[in-house]
């Protein structure tokens, strides 16, 4: 290089500057790399986790709709006793202006599994081989009766929408375990999203890359995620590197806009995941002894066994949060058994107990079981009464439920709480939606006292500000 020319002109450059000069280029690329990710390890929430995590990733099995917890996971030997009489306690049954009609005992037999003798009903024969495994909380309880508020508290801790989900939470805290992928899947039932649609999967008030990426069963992944016929990755990569430049320019000009941020990211995660997504759900690579298991040769088992059989896959690839819905539109597409809570029930549990038991016997052989935190639930339960004379429909109860954990750190084969005689109200060590969510923070690592994101003026968390208790008895 010419001395007397510190910033010569491309003529008066050798062969050997421009190789030296490219050269070192490259290598500031993965320097760029390198530094971007050191910052993001030295952000005020990176000392996370906060203890030695049991779970590194979490999988959650909503049942929209809110399933009954009488006909699943909490028998009430006085139901069948007492069938057919009106009820005459003090507990409030009914919503939104239905008749409560008389006490309904389950028509699903309840039977001790496993070793440990834990009682589920006879809509689950695939996954009561897994007894030993489940912690079924029967104490849980929420704020609401609506399905729109209840589906939000479940998720993001409150009734009204504007607040982050548990899978952003979790993003937000723990960072993303690949580079190639989203930290935060969800996917739907093809009959339609849980009232509320993507407000349960929101990043809310923090910046909108944490929010959770809609994945379909089937098919690409994302629309119009593949590289157009006719270009070259060459040409696609020339191509976001201008439309990120000109993004950036915008940006300059309106600082914090987090909307435009995951923009930009957006952009370049799709492209990563052009060949990573499609490969994750090509199953075209499983055994026909895997596709059995998971129920994709049945019509009833195959939407949902395509997506249990997804999440393993996303697991495997580092994904950190999963959420799966079983149920989706109104009513009897979904566990909202109001009509006939019998038929309603045996149909959604028929579509989804072959695949969730299947993915729980996966993820053993696959070595991920130990790593991996699932959780079974939705937003509320059902009443112990008919709705109307006759009637085998049940209503919402939000008053007590079950719900159930299992996988890493979570100590199987019980029965935690308990509602009343009839299952109605939660009666003993009472579990609120947001000990709940503490729990599951905790097991992947997290206080939940500790995580906080600022925002008007106070440090918000996921568990509100009252307090909290961890479900103690869950945990191994």
């Amino acid at each position: 290089m010419n001395r007397f020319n510190p910033h010569p002109s491309p003529r008066d450059r050798t062969r050997r500057d421009f190789f030296w000069q490219a050269g070192g280029g490259f290598a500031g690329l993965a320097l760029a790399d390198l530094l971007c990710r050191d910052a993001l390890a030295s952000s005020p929430h990176s000392a996370l986790p906060h203890f030695p995590a049991k779970a590194r990733h979490c999988i959650f099995l909503f049942m929209n709709g809110g399933p009954s917890q009488v006909d699943t996971f909490d028998p009430k030997p006085a139901l069948a006793k007492y069938h057919g009489q009106p009820y005459r306690g003090d507990a409030k049954v009914g919503s939104n202006g239905r008749p409560v009609g008389h006490l309904m005992q389950s028509p699903f037999p309840f039977a001790p599994h496993g070793n440990s003798g834990l009682e589920i009903s006879s809509l689950f024969p695939h996954l009561s081989r897994h007894a030993d495994d489940l912690c079924v909380i029967r104490s849980v309880h929420a704020d609401t009766a609506a399905h729109a508020s209840g589906c939000l508290q479940m998720n993001t801790g409150g009734i009204f929408i504007g607040k982050p989900c548990l899978g952003s939470w979790l993003s937000y805290g723990l960072g993303s375990a690949n580079a190639n992928l989203p930290s935060f899947v969800v996917m739907t039932d093809p009959r339609g999203g849980p009232i509320g649609s993507a407000s349960n999967w929101s990043a809310g008030y923090m910046p909108a890359a944490y929010q959770g990426t809609l994945f379909r069963g089937s098919g690409s992944p994302l629309l119009d995620l593949a590289t157009p016929k006719g270009t070259t990755a060459q040409t696609q990569r020339r191509s976001l590197d201008l439309l990120k430049s000109l993004n950036e320019t915008h940006l300059e000009s309106r600082p914090g806009d987090t909307e435009l941020m995951a923009r930009i990211e957006s952009y370049e995660l799709a492209f990563r995941m052009q060949s990573e997504a499609a490969t994750v759900v090509d199953l075209s690579t499983e055994s026909p002894a895997t596709l059995e298991m998971y129920g994709l040769n049945q019509p009833l088992t195959a939407d949902f066994g395509r997506k249990c059989l997804i999440t393993r896959r996303l697991i495997e690839n580092g994904v950190r949060f999963i959420q799966l819905y079983s149920g989706g539109g109104h009513i009897e597409d979904t566990w909202d058994g109001h009509t006939d809570c019998i038929k309603n029930h045996r149909t959604h549990a028929a579509e989804t107990d072959q695949p969730i038991a299947a993915l729980i016997a996966d993820l053993k052989r696959t070595g991920l079981w130990d790593e991996t935190l699932l959780i079974w639930g939705g937003e509320f339960g059902r009443t112990p009464t008919s709705e109307g004379v006759g009637k085998p429909g049940r209503d919402h109860n939000w008053h007590g439920f079950s719900m159930w954990l299992a996988g890493a750190g979570v100590k199987g084969g019980q029965a935690v709480g308990a509602t009343d005689e009839f299952g109605f109200k939660a009666v003993e060590e009472r579990c609120h939606v947001s000990d709940l969510h503490a729990t599951i923070l905790h097991l992947m690592g997290i206080d939940h006292t500790r995580l906080s994101y600022p925002h008007q003026g106070l440090n918000q968390r996921l568990t509100g500000v009252e307090e909290r208790h961890l479900v103690t008895k869950a945990l191994a």
